[in-house]
């Protein structure tokens, strides 16, 4: 068969799979993510050992440290990994949940009901750990899913979906709601998003190359995830100690995920004490600052350039400038933003709200870390992705953003 043909093929198996899954209880759902954590610590040897073949591979082909870093397992993070997948079992079912209901002036009653997509196909780079966290929250929310991941990845995602396929049968589940897409061609890529009425829906995952690949060719509906070029801002009335700890730690907390901080914008009043603090502290720990004129004013700041304020760097490194109010401020990331994460320091109440309602971003945050904007960090368990786009799902994505709904209406021999 051709690469298309095998796609297809998956997909229908996908599909007659999500049928089932999608009359499954509660209890059987839980049970099979249960099954699908406990089996990958029992055979976490068998799944290191496929990883270690990946890094050992992207080592040797020069492959940038940070996307190692994305690419490597561990025992604690296939600890973490199952410790994800408990945690969406933990969490309530969105499957039958009533949004909205009511009974009708002419008696008829109405009620709007959350529903499975039916068949999610994942698109995703480096980063094996979205293969379980994909395969959990789509299996809690009635979905089959179709796990397209990077070849990079490609014999610790197989190692993965192997254990997770006999965990779900254990629990009398159908082995094909979790599948690998055939192929390590950009083919196979191209024949998942051009597979319409086989595939629901489509989440990518990844660089924002690769992201903007999906959304402008695929057939098939796009979630869109994106990319984070996050700001923090400094307002005039901001405490400088917590100020100072917070951008620390948005920047170097972790540099290679989409909620780490990339841009930092200070209010003028503030730039004869702050800026100097900010600059030292960045510097020590290890953070390059690309500045505008009143931060290359100080040793060791590379001047910015116009490609600075729109770069996500995922390394240590920052685009930082001085502005001259809170309106400025608003401005810049709104001509710079991706629309991931921007946050606000400042005890005033006042700035804090206008920076809320003005910045149009999925997550604005008072006086917090950038790092918090994560599904795990919200109370959502395991996330899915990030969603930038304006339709539907917005900011991270759990189980109840992979739902739909549908309108139940009951009668009693009513005609119109």
């Amino acid at each position: 068969m051709s690469t298309e043909q095998d796609v297809i093929a998956v997909a229908r198996r996908a599909r007659e799979a999500s049928h089932g899954l999608a009359l499954a209880t509660r209890a059987q759902k839980d049970a099979a993510l249960h099954a699908m954590a406990d089996g990958l610590l029992a055979r976490s040897e068998e799944v290191l050992a496929a990883n270690a073949e990946d890094v050992e591979r992207a080592e040797a082909g020069g492959t940038p440290a940070n996307i190692v870093d994305r690419l490597r397992l561990t025992p604690e993070r296939l600890e973490a990994m199952a410790q994800g997948l408990r945690d969406v079992a933990g969490l309530a079912d969105p499957v039958g949940e009533v949004v909205r209901g009511s009974t009708l002036a002419n008696g008829l009653e109405m009620r709007q009901v959350r529903v499975p997509f039916g068949v999610v196909g994942m698109i995703y780079e480096a980063r094996p750990n979205v293969t379980a966290d994909a395969a959990g929250i789509c299996l809690k929310s009635g979905n089959a899913v179709l796990l397209r991941g990077s070849s990079s990845a490609r014999s610790s995602n197989a190692a993965i979906v192997a254990v997770l396929r006999d965990a779900v049968v254990s629990a009398g589940l159908e082995a094909d709601v979790v599948q690998l897409v055939p192929g390590d061609s950009h083919d196979s890529v191209k024949a998942l998003m051009r597979a319409r009425g086989h595939v629901d829906v489509l989440i990518p995952r990844g660089g924002a190359g690769l992201i903007r690949s999906v959304v402008e060719d695929s057939t098939v509906p796009v979630i869109e995830t994106g990319t984070g070029n996050c700001h923090v801002y400094v307002d005039a009335a901001a405490d400088q100690d917590k100020a100072l700890a917070v951008v620390l730690n948005a920047k170097t907390h972790r540099t290679s995920v989409c909620n780490a901080a990339e841009s930092l914008l200070v209010h003028a009043g503030l730039a004869d004490t702050f800026v100097p603090r900010v600059v030292a502290a960045l510097q020590e720990a290890g953070v390059t600052v690309h500045g505008d004129a009143a931060f290359a004013a100080y040793d060791g700041v590379v001047p910015a350039i116009e490609e600075d304020w729109d770069t996500e760097y995922l390394s240590l490194d920052i685009s930082a400038a001085v502005v001259p109010d809170l309106d400025a401020a608003i401005a810049h990331i709104r001509r710079h933003s991706s629309g991931h994460t921007e946050a606000i320091l400042t005890e005033d109440l006042g700035a804090a709200r206008r920076f809320t309602a003005a910045v149009d971003s999925a997550a604005v945050l008072v006086n917090a870390s950038t790092r918090f904007t994560d599904g795990g960090e919200f109370g959502f368990g395991a996330e899915i992705g990030i969603s930038t786009q304006k339709l539907h799902a917005r900011g991270p994505m759990g189980l109840v953003e992979m739902t739909s709904t549908k309108f139940v209406v009951t009668g009693d021999g009513h005609v119109r």
